[in-house]
Formats: structure tokens, C-alpha cells, sequence
């Protein structure tokens, strides 16, 4: 059995990283903002705090899992369910890169979103980038509670060789 919670800000690399590993590792992944933002027949939802747990308990209970989000209060659980934490450190001027990057791809329809891709949006993006910067030292801290399962990736050409080393 395997659980990984890869961790990192907006356009870190988690989602690509994850659906790597998935495919790698057969193991079903889960972005956490789909967990968050609930998608029903009228709209997106926002659940509770209470509800996201409860959904994260559930595929849990399936044994194996890969998880990826940014750092919420909702589900610090994750941190102590997983056997491996990924936090991925890509450097800021590449998260800002990507940001206007995935942004421009979005508004030209050449890549889907669950969001609005609006400027309000973009503008949340680098704002949440912005926070994590000033709260880093706090992030940092945390992540040195998990001590030896806290895997860091900090260069994309590293992180898809080390990948399949740390985890097979």
C-alpha cells in the first residue's frame, strides 16, 4: 500500500507529477481542489471543512492513493496518512512563468480549466504565490515534522529521474 500527498503552490509541477506517478505506480491520484470545489449538475460547490475530510477518509479507506494540492487548513490530515510527501520547490520565476503561461493557454482554449480563467483569477494566482513566499519559513517548519518522508523536488529535470527512485 502506498500513499503519497504531494504538496506545493500554484504551478509547482504537482499535477504533472502526479499523473506521472499514477501511471508509474498504478495508483489512482486526486487533485485536491476537486475535493474542495465540489463539481455538481448546476455548478461548483465549495464544501466544508467537515466534508472534505469525510471525502478524503473515504478514498482512504481504498488503501493506495496520490493526492496533490496547495497547503490547506482542511486537510493537514494528509500529512500524517502519507507515507511520502512531495513538496515540490519550483523556483518562483517559474511558477510566475507557468502561471501566465497556462493562463494565455486557457484564453486561447488551448487548455481546459475548472476555474474562470479571468483576470481576477490570474491575479489570486500570483497573490497565493506572493503569500507563500512571505510564509515559506512556516511551510519549511512544517514540513520538517515529517522528517525522512518529506521528499523535495527543486529542478524538473531532477524531479523525473528521482521520482521513480524514491518511490519504487
Amino acid at each position: 500500500m502506498r500513499k503519497i500527498f504531494i504538496a506545493g503552490i500554484v504551478a509547482s509541477g504537482k499535477t504533472t507529477l502526479a499523473r506521472r506517478l499514477s501511471e508509474e505506480l498504478h495508483i489512482s491520484w486526486c487533485e485536491l481542489d476537486a475535493i474542495v470545489h465540489h463539481r455538481t449538475p448546476s455548478g461548483r460547490t465549495k464544501r466544508t471543512a467537515e466534508e472534505q475530510l469525510e471525502v478524503i477518509k473515504e478514498i482512504d479507506k481504498a488503501g493506495s492513493w496520490i493526492f496533490e494540492g496547495t497547503d490547506r487548513d482542511s486537510y493537514q490530515c494528509l500529512y500524517r496518512m502519507a507515507d511520502t510527501i512531495i513538496y515540490m520547490d519550483t523556483s518562483v520565476w517559474v511558477r510566475k512563468w507557468r502561471i501566465l503561461s497556462r493562463f494565455a493557454k486557457q484564453k486561447l482554449g488551448m487548455e481546459q480549466c475548472h476555474y474562470n480563467p479571468d483576470l481576477r483569477m490570474l491575479r489570486m494566482m500570483f497573490t497565493w504565490t506572493r503569500d507563500f513566499e512571505r510564509n515559506r519559513p512556516a511551510f519549511e517548519d512544517k514540513l520538517r515534522l515529517h522528517g525522512d518522508k518529506v521528499i523535495r523536488y527543486s529542478e524538473m529535470k531532477k524531479k523525473d529521474q528521482m521520482a521513480s527512485q524514491h518511490l519504487s
